[in-house]
């Protein structure tokens, strides 16, 4: 496999930290192109992955400056780099073509998702993401169907572009993470080998993930403020096979969810999130009539996503601000606290899973499945905290199977769509633990 990494934040930082483990000769990720809109961002991960102590290779440039300008290459074996702005497809197949990149793996912002989809298909390149992009009304008319809320609704685009794909030779796997990712995996899992009829799945996301000392005001993001930002205040849904999607406003369906221990009791609201999608789309099969995601916020975050959005500054349309343009949205998004720069302050960890409810030897059963994630552990393997290095832990594995062929048909599919035995048995091989609970 020959890759290109769109987007090196914490999230594709600890992807190719995970697939350099997993792979330190080379023997099936033979080569790999770090792009990101900072060239200052990818000469940082390419030192944070010890290439010049791998190797004793100094990396030479084609600018006068390393790495700041687009266009600029940095020179070595088996990594190297590129600042590009992910908005520009005919920069991106230049490069997918000129590196000879046979997968293309997206870990950017979710608002350029779709173009460099595009351009993966158009230069002739597999393609995966962590996510996919969406875009609801201006105002939603919550109920039944996306069509009332939703211009775009989460995987349409990629999904009404599978013929095109199929026809390519091309594979495309969109949503490989944790959630979605893993989970989607586990509920595959579950409808394969511990039911006879899977009848409901429930992806909780949550933890006892806390930052000691912080200010009691403190807002932390944890992950991506873009996709903070539309995950949480888009219009949420949850489908039925009775009704379909349903659609309401944020912060809806309140609960109280029993984590394993030491996690405990956590209080999770639904956001939009692309399993509720993919899960019916291929678990059908198996009986499946209802799909959920929820998941815990903390307090103060929800308080500022409240405000920000009150005051419009979740909003991507530029505003004047004496004379000079700006995006409110970016604005937020530089003034937040990256998640590659938080970790060192944080105890506990995540949990993640899916409970799943369905029947097996003509009795209703009940399990909860998930992938505990410590941060004190994540910090000393990865450099990075938990919500980071566990999204990008669960991409990695996704990648290996797909550069590894196990993974392997022409189209736009999501994790369930393959066979989970491969990836569950890949994450005891590797150390991404998981356990299931029967409840």
């Amino acid at each position: 496999m020959r890759m290109m990494l769109v987007g090196a934040g914490a999230v594709g930082e600890c992807i190719l930290k995970v697939l350099k483990k997993r792979d330190p000769k080379g023997e099936w990720l033979e080569y790999v192109l770090i792009t990101d809109y900072s060239g200052e961002r990818t000469e940082e991960v390419l030192n944070h992955i010890n290439y010049r102590e791998e190797t004793g290779a100094e990396r030479e440039t084609e600018k006068t400056k390393p790495g700041t300008e687009a266009g600029s290459i940095q020179k070595a074996a088996r990594y190297e780099a590129a600042c590009v702005d992910a908005r520009e497809k005919p920069e991106l197949i230049r490069l997918i073509k000129e590196h000879r990149i046979n997968f293309v793996m997206d870990a950017a912002s979710p608002f350029v998702s779709n173009c460099i989809f595009d351009a993966a298909w158009e230069a002739g390149a597999s393609y995966g993401n962590l996510g996919t992009w969406s875009v609801p009304r201006e105002h939603p008319d919550f109920g039944t169907g996306f069509e009332g809320s939703y211009l775009e609704p989460m995987t349409k685009y990629n999904f009404d572009r599978h013929e095109q794909w199929r026809e390519k030779g091309l594979t495309a796997c969109i949503c490989l993470g944790i959630d979605p990712g893993v989970v989607n995996v586990f509920a595959k899992y579950a409808a394969e080998y511990l039911f006879d009829e899977l009848w409901e799945v429930h992806v909780k996301d949550g933890g006892n993930l806390q930052a000691l000392g912080a200010d009691k005001d403190a807002v932390q993001f944890g992950f991506n403020v873009w996709t903070v930002l539309d995950e949480v205040m888009n219009p949420n849904a949850e489908w039925s096979e009775e009704e379909g999607f349903r659609i309401e406003d944020a912060f809806a369906g309140e609960e109280e969810f029993r984590m394993p221990e030491p996690f405990g009791v956590n209080r999770l609201v639904k956001v939009e999130h692309e399993e509720v999608v993919t899960m019916p789309r291929y678990l059908g099969k198996y009986g499946l009539k209802k799909a959920s995601f929820k998941i815990a916020l903390d307090d103060n975050l929800l308080n500022a996503l409240k405000v920000i959005n009150s005051l419009g500054l979740r909003s991507t349309r530029p505003i004047e601000v004496d004379g000079v343009k700006v995006i409110p949205r970016d604005v937020v998004a530089a003034c937040a606290l990256q998640p590659k720069d938080i970790g060192t302050e944080m105890t506990g960890g995540m949990c993640v899973g899916v409970h799943c409810i369905g029947k097996k030897d003509g009795k209703r059963k009940e399990y909860f499945i998930y992938q505990p994630f410590d941060n004190e552990e994540s910090m000393k393997t990865w450099g990075m905290q938990a919500v980071a290095a566990q999204t990008g832990f669960g991409a990695a594995l996704g990648i290996e199977l797909l550069g590894k062929g196990i993974w392997k048909d022409a189209g736009v599919f999501s994790p369930e769509y393959f066979p989970s035995k491969p990836y569950m048995e890949l994450m005891e091989e590797a150390g991404l633990e998981y356990r299931i609970e029967e409840r």
